[in-house]
Order: C-alpha cells, then sequence, then structure tokens
C-alpha cells in the first residue's frame, strides 16, 4: 500500500463517519478491557459500530464491544473507542493504530488511552490505578512503518512522548480526588499469551512497572500526529511469577469492574480539566 492508498482509505473512514454523526471531537478516549462502560457516562449523540466503517479494523475480543461514541462531556465534544483492536488479532500493525489516524483526520489534540495491565512491579496490586509516564515497546513492530502521509512526521519524537503536564494533571486530580494513582512504565508485548515468570522478571530488570498487549501503536500514531497524549493503566493482576495463581480474561474483566466507579470518576473529571486547557 502506497501512500494515496492510505489516505484513500483513511477519507473513505471520514467520509462515512462525518456522515454519521455532526460532533467534531477535540478530546478522544480509548477504553480497554473492563473499562468499556464510561462511554454510557456521557451525552451519546451518535454510536457507529466499527464493522460498519470501510476499512475499519473489527474488535473480536471479550470486553470491547466495537462502537466508535460520540457525544459530549459538559459541552466539551468527545470520541470514544469502545473496544480497540489488537494485534494479537491478526490485525496488521498499520490496522491497530488507524483509529487514531482516523482521530487525527477529525480534528482531535488530546488522546486518553486507557488498557488492563499486569502489575510487574512489586509495590503494585490488583485495582491500582497506574499513570503512565513511557513505553518499553516490545512488540517489534510499529504501525509507522509503510506510506507515510504529508501530516505525520516521518521520524517523530518520542520526548515527552506521554506529556508531561497531562501527566501532572492526571496525578493532582487523584490527589484532589483522593484516588491513590501509581506512576510508572509500561512494557507491551505481541500476547495473546501472558508472560512467563522469567520474561517478567526481564521486565523488572528493564524497567517496566505493568505490562500490558495494547496501546503503543496507538500512541505511535498520535506522537506522529501531533497529538497529546494521558495514559492509565487498570492493574488487574499480577504478573506470573508474582501471583501464585493462575492469569485468565476473565480475572482482568472482574477487576476492572470493580474498579470501573473509581476509575470513571477519575477519567471524567480529567477530561474536564483538559477541556479547561483549550
Amino acid at each position: 500500500m502506497d501512500e494515496k492508498a492510505l489516505q484513500k482509505k483513511l477519507d473513505e473512514s471520514i467520509d462515512y463517519i462525518r456522515k454519521q454523526t455532526a460532533v467534531q471531537p477535540e478530546i478522544a478516549l480509548i477504553l480497554g478491557s473492563g473499562l468499556g462502560d464510561f462511554a454510557e457516562t456521557i451525552d451519546i449523540e451518535d454510536k457507529i459500530p466499527t464493522a460498519e466503517i470501510p476499512h475499519f479494523p473489527r474488535s473480536t475480543v471479550e470486553g470491547h464491544k466495537g462502537y466508535l461514541v460520540f457525544g459530549y462531556l459538559e459541552k466539551l465534544p468527545l470520541m470514544i473507542v469502545q473496544g480497540r483492536t489488537h494485534y494479537y488479532e491478526g490485525h496488521s500493525i498499520q490496522d491497530v493504530g488507524f483509529v487514531v489516524r482516523v482521530m487525527a483526520e477529525l480534528g482531535v489534540k488530546v488522546l486518553l488511552v486507557t488498557n488492563a495491565a499486569g502489575g510487574v512491579n512489586p509495590r503494585f496490586r490488583p485495582g491500582d490505578l497506574m499513570i503512565i509516564v513511557d513505553h518499553i515497546n516490545f512488540l517489534f513492530n510499529n504501525p509507522l512503518i509503510g506510506p507515510s502521509i504529508p501530516e505525520e512526521a516521518r521520524w517523530p519524537d518520542m520526548y515527552n512522548c506521554y506529556d508531561e503536564s497531562l501527566v501532572d494533571l492526571v496525578e493532582q486530580t487523584g490527589i484532589d480526588l483522593k484516588i491513590p494513582l501509581r506512576k510508572g512504565v509500561l512494557f507491551v508485548s505481541s500476547g495473546p499469551s501472558y508472560e512467563t515468570a522469567s520474561e517478567v522478571r526481564m521486565v523488572q530488570r528493564l524497567g517496566g512497572d505493568a505490562v500490558s498487549m495494547s496501546t503503543v501503536p496507538e500512541v505511535l500514531i498520535a506522537r506522529a500526529r501531533g497529538i497529546r497524549v494521558a495514559g492509565i493503566s487498570c492493574i488487574t493482576n499480577l504478573a506470573t511469577g508474582i501471583s501464585s495463581q493462575p492469569l485468565s480474561h476473565k480475572e482482568v474483566t472482574e477487576i476492572a469492574n470493580q474498579v470501573k466507579d473509581k476509575f470513571q470518576k477519575l477519567v471524567h473529571e480529567v477530561i474536564l480539566r483538559i477541556g479547561k486547557q483549550r
């Protein structure tokens, strides 16, 4: 696929979306496993099944509903991805990041990414919320490989990848709401298998605090398009070798559901404070 083919795909997706909604989002959210219910807390204008959008990759994972939700939070126009796609589902890495290219075309300036993650830092506990301050990409792939459209930086700088001012904003919001927050580095690999105990020890030595199977592709595209990024991980389990229990996706969604009120309260206020910075 060349630059013209990529732009044609984007144009066709955007044309379809704009026929379904008049909302012009400035802030976007990607909701991770078990966290999708936040989309139901805003004033929804339009809810578009991603399966109906031309060229849009489909989400097949339990807990990922597969909608683009457009609406308002106290007059702030939002776009919410209710069900992301993952590299391990068999999508190309470029398709995994496609949704952020769509966001950029729609005018999004700030992206809040969320995910469910396993705790590698021994001080973490299931149910903790972690502000992502940096990441380590062990996908061994990058969605920016291939054609580059003019609006994207060919060699994007990863300095301030997770915007420091947004990190401070999320941290202060947690303090004000009396919601304890961790801060840490997200280590991302392809999955879908969980990490072995030896791999977890490797992640610790490399400086990772939590492990996930998502997020990095979207963040890389966002940075290439000049979108400011903040990230929050919900620590849903302790990683292999730290936990004595077998890991399961059921556990991930159960823990995420247990902390959803705390998560939703935090995200709600973070969005409002980001909106005030416009």
